[in-house]
């Protein structure tokens, strides 16, 4: 019987240690004022949630501005590259031409 009540009063004693840190702080800082330890945690929480959004919506900005140059870059560099293949076009033509010239010359 003794062990039940030994065990009774250390659940107890363990139950008030437990609740006696849920009250309410004496913290009277500013902004702080009668605010207990779980509402500190989860401010603290909640504070570091719109921070962590706040990075990523500054990342995603970043990304998308530089899609958007990316996408603007493009159609000049598609141009670029149909004027520089048109270039190289013309100058394997032109050799072509000047190779049947040398071949019809040689066959007379």
């Amino acid at each position: 019987m003794n062990t039940n009540r030994i065990a009774a009063a250390s659940v107890l004693l363990a139950a008030l240690a437990s609740l006696a840190g849920c009250g309410q702080s004496d913290n009277t800082s500013a902004g702080q004022a009668g605010i207990g330890p779980a509402q500190q945690a989860g401010k603290a929480l909640d504070d570091a949630g719109a921070k962590a959004s706040a990075k990523v919506q500054e990342e995603v900005g970043k990304a998308d501005a530089a899609a958007r140059q990316a996408r603007d870059v493009v159609p000049d560099a598609v141009e670029q590259a149909r004027s520089n293949l048109n270039q190289v076009k013309d100058k394997v033509g032109q050799k072509v031409e000047e190779a049947g010239a040398k071949m019809r010359e040689s066959a007379k």
